[in-house]
């Protein structure tokens, strides 16, 4: 991805990915070609019924209606009639299958996008904007319903009513076929130049609409609203948004207006046409040409008119499609992404785990091009105990907990589990073996009790009460209006800070495993709300193995080793007493905390 997040893009003039994208555009239908088929069928007859009703028009003219035959006069009247009847039927049951078979393959798409971004490490969405992912899901595959839902349909039965219509055109007369057809070369360039045109355009105007996107999520969040008011900067966030939905609208005007005068001129020929034939037809026969009969000239008009309709829309939908073509690429650009964080081919599986966990000589770097962040880091934490990382801003401690449960892999080294490389596991048994509990508490907008069994989706009501409990919770919700089924609000706001972290707590309580990760729990916290959440804290480290990230040093002085890092290398390590009587880094960061500590 580019820095500014919007992905690369080859303009539409550089067509040698077209033939390929195409190729893969058709594939998302494979699944159901068999009903396609159907369609296929559908279209074929109703194409023929259409074509059949202007030779019944020319033996009506010039056989039924001259010669009296009042019988052949019903019986093509009630063909006609007939044929209508089919086509219309016909045109309903294509539409069905057609529209099904369009939604079956959004929801792939949709499916496969929100697959694959799940699997994306996090450093992918640390350097993407919400609201740009959100706009590929929504916009860009919401975007292309038409064309996946009708226009293919509406190409296929286009198509075939051209193709027809213009065999039976000849079969009428091909000298006046030759005449209709004259210009329709013409007509293809203009419709794809016109395509080209709106294909540019399609792509700049989903770019603004997921830089719109991102930012009504970040500004219209309970945190954008809280900053834009506190920094009385309400007014600005209105006049930046109205100026990006500025550009919308130029954008979609130009979308709209693209090519529209060359398509009109298209429009207005082939309306004209009709009269070009009478007018043909009519000198030919002043000129002593081949003679042409009343009922051929109008079974012909006839015709030409029915293929006036799809081949204009032909066109139109080649222009379509040509757009069409920017949505299913930024598309694609997400369905290409690699995977950072993969699953082995055979990966190892363990029924127990004892939780001994282990960083062997470990390097980690966010890119190629950075500084490494951490390097030759050694620690072994046995199978229940506890360690604590410090260190000052950047020294890589929160980094270190994250390559556990595998949210980044290693780029030196190796991160053990019971002796067992992380990235040889299997993601459900590092996903039942690692639990984090970090700074940033997140809670989704549902009831307490689903945001707890986000954790145990079959958790029992005691099971919900024991581990609230635990967590020191429990009666606080208790004495909620709703209790348990009391809805958190947009990222948990109806709580207070040591609530939220305590609902963390009491989530990760009834997940179980055996591995903490404690991401600075509890360095948001005022004192007293600290102390309490802190209890908690015990009480689910009791008989875990335990790594806390620790920004207040009060919180880890009884682990059973303490380990200080400095630029992503280990400084010191030891007991709270032994770094004590050293007196180095970790002895200078216990004086700053206690000169921070207040004096009540």
């Amino acid at each position: 991805m580019h820095p500014d997040n919007e992905p690369k893009w080859t303009p539409a003039g550089d067509a040698p990915e077209q033939p390929r994208q195409v190729r893969r555009i058709l594939k998302l239908f494979r699944p159901y070609r068999s009903r396609l088929a159907v369609v296929g069928l559908l279209v074929g007859a109703a194409s023929l019924v259409s074509v059949a009703t202007p030779f019944m028009l020319k033996e009506i003219l010039d056989v039924a209606i001259p010669e009296g035959r009042t019988g052949l006069l019903s019986l093509l009247a009630l063909g006609m009639i007939l044929s209508a009847v089919l086509t219309s039927v016909f045109g309903v049951l294509q539409t069905l299958i057609s529209t099904t078979v369009g939604q079956r393959v959004m929801h792939d798409l949709r499916t496969a996008v929100y697959d694959r971004l799940q699997r994306m490490s996090l450093a992918f969405f640390t350097r993407t904007r919400t609201g740009e992912v959100q706009s590929r899901i929504a916009n860009d595959i919401g975007g292309m319903q038409a064309t996946v839902t009708s226009t293919a349909t509406s190409l296929v039965s286009n198509a075939t009513s051209v193709v027809a219509t213009i065999v039976a055109m000849v079969a009428l007369d091909w000298r006046l076929t030759v005449v209709s057809l004259l210009l329709l070369p013409v007509f293809v360039w203009i419709s794809r130049r016109v395509g080209n045109e709106r294909k540019k355009i399609t792509t700049q105007r989903q770019k603004q609409m997921a830089a719109m996107a991102a930012t009504v999520t970040e500004s219209l969040s309970v945190s954008g609203i809280l900053l834009g008011r506190t920094m009385g900067r309400s007014d600005s966030l209105t006049q930046s948004f109205s100026e990006e939905s500025e550009r919308l609208v130029d954008l979609e005007v130009r979308s709209n207006m693209a090519g529209r005068w060359r398509m009109a001129v298209i429009t207005i020929v082939m309306a004209a046409m009709p009269a070009v034939i009478y007018w043909t037809a009519g000198l030919a026969l002043q000129m002593g040409g081949p003679d042409v009969s009343i009922g051929t000239i109008v079974a012909f008009v006839s015709l030409q008119q029915g293929l006036f309709r799809p081949a204009v829309s032909l066109l139109g939908t080649g222009v379509q499609i040509q757009a069409s073509l920017a949505l299913f690429q930024r598309i694609f650009e997400y369905l290409d992404l690699p995977i950072d964080i993969t699953e082995r081919e055979n990966p190892v599986h363990l029924d127990t785990v004892k939780g001994e966990v282990r960083f062997e000589n470990v390097e980690f770097r966010y890119d190629e091009k950075s500084a490494p962040t951490l390097t030759g880091v050694d620690i072994t934490v046995p199978a229940g105990a506890s360690l604590a990382v410090v260190g000052p801003t950047g020294a890589g401690k929160s980094t270190l907990g994250h390559l556990v449960p595998r949210l980044y892999d290693v780029t030196g080294g190796r991160v053990t589990l019971d002796g067992v490389d992380v990235r040889d596991l299997d993601f459900d048994t590092l996903a039942r073996a690692v639990g984090v509990v970090s700074q940033e508490t997140y809670l989704f907008h549902a009831s307490v009790a689903d945001n707890l069994r986000f954790a145990k989706p079959d958790a029992t009501d005691e099971e919900l009460h024991a581990a609230a409990k635990a967590a020191q919770i429990h009666d606080h919700i208790a004495n909620l209006p709703d209790g348990y089924d009391t809805v958190v609000g947009e990222r948990g706001h109806r709580f207070s800070g040591g609530e939220k972290q305590r609902l963390a707590i009491a989530r990760t309580i009834l997940r179980d495993p055996p591995v903490l990760i404690l991401d600075e729990a509890t360095s948001a916290l005022d004192n007293r709300t600290e102390r309490a959440v802190q209890e908690a804290i015990d009480a689910l480290s009791a008989n875990r193995t335990t790594l806390t990230i620790a920004h207040r040093l009060s919180t880890i002085r009884g682990a059973d080793q303490i380990v200080v890092l400095d630029s992503g290398r280990t400084a010191e390590r030891g007991t709270h007493e032994e770094l004590l009587e050293l007196d180095g880094r970790y002895a200078a960061l216990v004086r700053r905390d206690a000169q921070l500590e207040p004096t009540s």
